[in-house]
């Protein structure tokens, strides 16, 4: 899925891998989020999104401003001129998702989702639990 999102990026001209388009929807969709916050929806490390962030930043898709109730944590909001990518990169995600999931029934897809989210949830809890 992830050389098919970059390929069609590619194709669209907008500039992106699909680690960074996928931190702008995450932005978007988590507006005002915390760095720390983003990366864990993610499930990325925090220094893989500092890196998408920084790219992002430099061409102006994305703002960081700090918490004002944390002054060491820094708040992600997308800019207006991401707008129109964000929805471009949806509609890329779609197109890809339909593809991955063509000849697949609602209800199949339905329960590969609910099965990927707590294979997904499985593991995260494991990640929580102390080490030995």
């Amino acid at each position: 899925m992830r050389r098919r999102t970059d390929r069609a990026l590619d194709r669209a001209g907008l500039g992106l891998t699909s680690g960074e388009a996928r931190t702008l929807a995450y932005a978007a969709k988590f507006e005002g989020s915390r760095q720390t916050t983003l990366a864990e929806l993610m499930g990325v490390e925090p220094m893989t999104l500092v890196g998408f962030l920084d790219k992002l930043e430099a061409r102006a898709l994305v703002q960081r401003v700090p918490d004002p109730d944390d002054r060491r944590a820094k708040l992600v909001h997308v800019t207006e001129a991401a707008r129109p990518i964000v929805t471009r990169v949806a509609e890329i995600a779609a197109v890809t998702r339909a593809s991955a999931t063509d000849g697949l029934s609602p209800e199949v897809v339905d329960e590969l989702r609910q099965i990927l989210q707590l294979m997904r949830s499985n593991l995260m809890a494991d990640e929580k639990e102390p080490k030995a």
